[in-house]
């Protein structure tokens, strides 16, 4: 099973929620003061209500009554405007909230090492871009205006309450111990179960997905049964998840419910003998119970989007957690001592296990020389690839040091260390967009020409000038399909524009016949002169033209050296040429 992606503490949740509410003081302002207006002038009746049935009881003309219904009337109208203008001011405030969280989601997702994704898988990934952030949507939208509605609704009811009588106030407090009791018990379980039931969620995604991709390997190895039975299993433990949260709820509401229920009794009774007493009047008794019936309204709104606050805070914890652990300052990775012209990336004393006590690198150091081309090649499952993504900064080294001017790759910005080293692989995309744009997309700012002048140095122009539109042909799903050997062409440009001054190819000609993949590879030898170029290589006149040739055997470094100087040693290299030459 993969490793999941981190989750955000509760104080980086808090943290980032104030950051949140302090970029929108005037938004926020302008909601809480529409809304607080509105209860306001629903706290108007209830007081009017009393004051007419203690006008009635003394005997008040008619006139009077009729006043005093057309002012119940009036403010009924007022508060119904203001709920309407209320609303549509959280609603812009939510949407903007939420516009800001996608934005930076997407941010955090893109900034992610590739390593922290493949580790992870992408179940958890879709999930979190999925499900998660339509959870805290409705979070953003709904549960928070709402939350604060009926807050600022209860302190004023409150208020209300205590203004028409402070003894009559009393009854309420029977319920502060029911409802502070059931929400405490319900906190300290809820965000804790969400959080698990997300996680069992995002094991679901990723086994299905692993299933339906991997379907003819499954087929192929009659391996059906185990698949429904991983499926069955991560079933199992979300039913468990969804069930536990299932069952806080079947608790939590009640005891609600109960705390609704006993200050309405309450205040009647209660307030029904003050007035016997003569400590109250029947206005204050009726304008009284009116304030509590009105209290059960906001606290049941309150309480029933705790819950749902209580989603859409794991649901922030997860997305927050979605960060690569990369600096986003330059500050951050200072020099360690080289000089700031030396762009030499470095191998030093490198071990790697992708699995605790598995190394797959022993105490390897291949320090390239600046603008040469070094062919690394060996037996599958050698280490080539796994020294690649080393070199290019997507994995860290267990021991030892990656450096590029003296300082670790891992620990550069993101878009800094691909100004030094970029990676490219069997693996491309081609996004739903123009093929200029498609190329252009490393370098916004990049014109026509050199977008042009990209597709040329793969050996690409001639054909993106053939398709329908030329380079503003749209390609991608959907759009004009292209080759696997033009797609992959499409990446090599990108990187020709992107231009950093070390490229590693894992593999990167391997999708293009033999004779289109020498000539692309001899132009890029000559566009990128003067930069280095590490290529892992499986065709071996990669090798041939290379300015060094590193052979990789058992995750070590077995030789390295010029083609002819392997070939003359009558090593591992040379075994290999005098093969592949039959």
């Amino acid at each position: 099973m993969s490793t999941a992606l981190p989750v955000a503490d509760a104080d980086q949740v808090r943290r980032y929620a104030r950051t949140l509410v302090r970029r929108h003081p005037r938004g926020l302002a302008a909601a809480l003061g529409l809304h607080a207006l509105a209860a306001a002038a629903g706290l108007v009746a209830p007081r009017l209500l009393g004051d007419l049935v203690e006008g009635i009881s003394r005997g008040a003309s008619t006139v009077t009554v009729d006043r005093i219904a057309l002012a119940i009337a009036g403010f009924v109208v007022i508060q119904s405007v203001l709920v309407r203008f209320a609303h549509l001011a959280s609603a812009r405030l939510g949407e903007r909230v939420l516009a800001e969280l996608r934005e930076a989601f997407v941010d955090r997702v893109l900034a992610l090492p590739l390593s922290t994704v493949e580790r992870a898988g992408t179940g958890d990934l879709l999930t979190r871009t999925s499900r998660d952030v339509s959870a805290l949507s409705r979070t953003v939208r709904f549960a928070v205006p709402e939350t604060l509605i009926a807050a600022v609704t209860v302190v004023l009811i409150g208020g209300a309450l205590v203004l028409t009588g402070p003894l009559l106030a009393l009854p309420c407090l029977l319920a502060v111990p029911v409802l502070w009791a059931g929400t405490r018990w319900y906190l300290r379980r809820a965000p804790e179960g969400y959080l698990r039931e997300n996680a069992a969620y995002s094991d679901i995604t990723d086994g299905i997905s692993e299933t339906v991709e991997g379907s003819r390997t499954t087929e192929a190895l009659r391996q059906q049964a185990r698949r429904r039975a991983r499926t069955a299993g991560d079933i199992r433990r979300s039913y468990a998840a969804e069930r536990y949260t299932l069952g806080l709820r079947t608790v939590f509401f009640p005891v609600a419910e109960i705390g609704y229920v006993v200050p309405v009794v309450a205040t009647l009774v209660i307030g029904g003998w003050f007035h016997l007493k003569g400590w109250v009047t029947l206005g204050q008794v009726t304008a009284a119970t009116l304030y509590v019936q009105q209290l059960v309204d906001p606290i049941d709104r309150l309480l029933s989007w705790l819950d749902e606050l209580q989603v859409g805070g794991a649901s922030l914890a997860r997305l927050l957690g979605v960060a690569g652990d990369r600096p986003t300052s330059p500050a951050a990775a200072a020099p360690t001592g080289a000089a700031d012209g030396d762009r030499r990336v470095a191998a030093r004393d490198v071990r790697y296990a992708y699995r605790e006590g598995h190394d797959v690198l022993h105490g390897v150091t291949l320090v390239p020389r600046p603008g040469e081309k070094l062919a690394m090649v060996g037996p599958s499952g050698a280490g080539k690839s796994t020294l690649g993504r080393l070199l290019a900064g997507v994995h860290a080294p267990r021991s030892g040091s990656v450096t590029v001017a003296g300082r670790p790759l891992t620990e550069l910005p993101l878009d800094e260390l691909r100004r030094h080293v970029a990676l490219v692989t069997q693996e491309h995309h081609v996004f739903i967009d123009t093929l200029a744009e498609n190329v252009a997309m490393v370098r916004p700012e990049a014109s026509d020409a050199d977008v042009c002048a990209a597709l040329a140095a793969v050996d690409a122009l001639g054909w993106a000038e053939a398709l329908p539109d030329g380079l503003a042909t749209v390609v991608g799903a959907g759009g004009h399909p292209l080759s696997p050997a033009q797609a992959q062409q499409l990446a090599l440009a990108r990187l020709v524009l992107a231009d950093p001054h070390t490229l590693v190819l894992d593999e990167a000609t391997s999708l293009i016949d033999p004779r289109a993949a020498r000539e692309l590879e001899r132009s890029l030898a000559a566009v990128l002169a003067g930069r280095t170029v590490i290529a892992i290589a499986h065709r071996l006149f990669s090798a041939h033209d290379a300015d060094r040739v590193a052979v990789v055997e058992d995750g070590r470094i077995a030789e390295l050296g010029s083609h002819d100087e392997l070939v003359a040693a009558g090593g591992s290299y040379a075994a290999l040429w005098r093969s592949w030459h039959g």
